[in-house]
């Protein structure tokens, strides 16, 4: 099913074509939006503004031909010019309804598929091996996952990779400190907290001790050679660490289609260099291999360093190759914070000249920060990914309790777990993802504000209401009866659930989840004084049904849109 804005948007489109017809009417965005103010009508088309200088016409004119030329539309109760050109729509209330009806049998509420035959591979969250996960981590994970969920559900198909950081000159350092560092309890005990550990011992004697940072290199060395004895602990390292990553994509519910790591390209590096080279887009410079990008007014990038070595810039380039060798995507997008925004222009560009011809796109954000003292365990600068999850999940747990004290213990643990992840991920999802986000508990878990307990707790009260409806009339199917638009309330509630997949749309296409986010804490608001300004259970016969099917929409929404963005949603909190 068409949504009523793609409905709306073709109506009037053929409508300023046969106005104007043989005009080139391309330069400007012939199609309708929701009005800001609802006194104002449904939708607004604003095309006459920008055709007025094209056709040298007033843009009240445009729009008046426009309107003239329109003829009816079924969803259609009322067109009015308004201020300079603005041509208001007012939609028909039994169409509305109907609609509604249509959208209901609809799991999909009526979201197109235009990814069909199409290919996405989405990189993100990627962690260090050796490392444990931190707060830093927590962006590139939700909102990549966020979007590969919307994708997905708009038909492309999408392949997940997880560039993990798993080669390179650390392991050198590694290696060498194992050897001599290793605290095999607390190896047992934290293993990835106990190679970060033996890490920072191992650098911080390197950076005093030169025969140190020798025996480092030597060790390197000899795990690029295949030294068996090296290559198992590098494989120790990658597995341990693997296994410590996958606890807390379980625990945010993510997964990966591919999991690539850097170790994955080591033999692709130097070919890439040498095709830069013979095509002329490399040269030699102070004895590294430089790419220069001035037409771009970007700074050179090194594809190989003056001692021989590649780095990220020739890794990520080997990886791109792969990519379109193997997948043949339409676009690559890679979720990483604002620092790499140069790099990845500087990729991107060079790409282009290899002769990459998929779209390319960095979706980059701001950081994540705690206000001082809001979370004390803390080693150094870092927060820990697992704590700060496992200190959501406490305080959700006390909400739980308090809300819910007749529920079982491991009922409220199980909920306890949705409700604190699930705030930590829309703490971050709800924000524009170029913003900083500074992460408050007092917000992030109130129940009643733009937080993910809230909607989820709007879902919680919607099951309620439909168990009580089902326990005092058993035998009642409300789908039987017609929806009713009756009261502004329910009208209100409906323009809001039919724009669901233009949410949905945008969201994935700007590569911005905080425009569902958005949409879905509307939806709750409006059904909020929906619920408090009209009845339910008590209505007469055919309204009360009609009402039922209104709320029993709003939670598949809910529902839905949530669950797009990660998050789930139990039926009692």
């Amino acid at each position: 099913m068409n949504s009523i804005e793609s409905q709306l948007s073709d109506w009037s489109a053929r409508a300023f074509r046969e106005a104007f017809p043989g005009e080139d009417l391309s330069v400007a965005s012939i199609g309708v939006s929701p009005t800001v103010d609802e006194s104002f009508g449904d939708y607004q088309c604003n095309a006459a503004m920008g055709l007025a200088r094209i056709l040298r016409k007033k843009p009240r004119d445009i729009a008046q031909a426009a309107i003239d030329a329109s003829g009816s539309h079924p969803l259609i109760a009322g067109v009015e010019i308004a201020g300079p050109g603005f041509i208001n729509i007012t939609l028909n209330d039994s169409e509305l309804a109907g609609y509604l009806e249509n959208l209901q049998a609809d799991k999909r509420l009526g979201t197109p598929q235009p990814g069909g035959g199409r290919t996405i591979v989405m990189d993100y969250s990627s962690p260090n091996v050796a490392k444990p996960m931190h707060i830093g981590h927590i962006r590139s994970t939700v909102i990549g996952n966020a979007l590969d969920r919307m994708y997905r559900f708009l038909g492309y198909r999408v392949i997940a990779d997880n560039h993990i950081g798993d080669w390179g000159t650390q392991f050198g350092l590694l290696i060498l400190g194992y050897r001599h560092f290793l605290d095999r309890d607390s190896m047992e005990r934290s293993p990835v907290e106990e190679l970060e550990r033996i890490y920072v011992k191992s650098y911080e004697r390197s950076q005093e001790d030169e025969a140190w940072r020798n025996q480092a290199r030597a060790e390197l060395v000899k795990l690029q050679k295949g030294d068996p004895e090296n290559v198992a602990l590098w494989e120790k390292f990658v597995g341990l660490s693997m296994s410590e990553f996958e606890k807390i994509y379980q625990r945010l519910d993510v997964s990966f289609d591919v999991v690539n790591g850097e170790s994955h390209y080591r033999d692709c590096l130097a070919g890439i260099v040498d095709e830069l080279e013979e095509k002329g887009h490399a040269v030699e410079s102070e004895g590294a291999m430089v790419v220069f990008l001035d037409d771009l007014k970007l700074p050179p990038c090194i594809v190989r360093k003056s001692d021989g070595g590649f780095n990220y810039a020739t890794t990520d380039l080997a990886t791109i190759r792969y990519r379109i060798e193997k997948y043949h995507p339409d676009a690559i997008v890679y979720v990483t914070d604002e620092r790499q925004q140069l790099h990845f222009r500087q990729i991107f560009a060079i790409a282009e000249r290899m002769g990459c011809s998929s779209r390319m796109e960095h979706v980059w954000f701001g950081l994540m920060r705690l206000p001082e003292g809001t979370f004390s365990t803390r080693e150094g600068n870092v927060i820990r990914l697992e704590r700060l999850l496992d200190e959501a999940v406490t305080r959700a747990l006390s909400i739980v309790r308090e809300t819910s004290p007749d529920m079982s213990a491991e009922k409220q643990e199980a909920i306890a777990e949705a409700v604190g992840i699930g705030a930590v991920k829309y703490a971050d999802l709800s924000q524009h993802p170029q913003s900083v986000v500074t992460f408050k508990w007092e917000k992030a878990l109130a129940l009643d504000g733009n937080s993910a307990p809230y909607l989820q707790y709007a879902c919680a009260r919607i099951a309620s209401v439909r168990d009580k409806y089902a326990e005092r009339h058993p035998d009642v199917d409300p789908s039987d009866y017609p929806v009713r638009l009756d009261h502004p309330m329910e009208r209100r509630l409906a323009m809001r659930l039919v724009r669901f997949p233009e949410a949905v749309t945008r969201a994935a296409n700007q590569f911005k989840p905080n425009i569902l986010a958005e949409y879905l804490y509307e939806i709750s608001q409006a059904y909020s004084t929906f619920y408090q300004n009209v009845p339910f259970l008590k209505a007469e016969d055919g309204v009360r049904e009609s009402r039922m099917r209104m709320c029993i929409l709003t939670e598949s929404t809910l529902r839905l849109g949530l669950n797009l963005l990660g998050i789930k949603t139990p039926d009692r909190i």
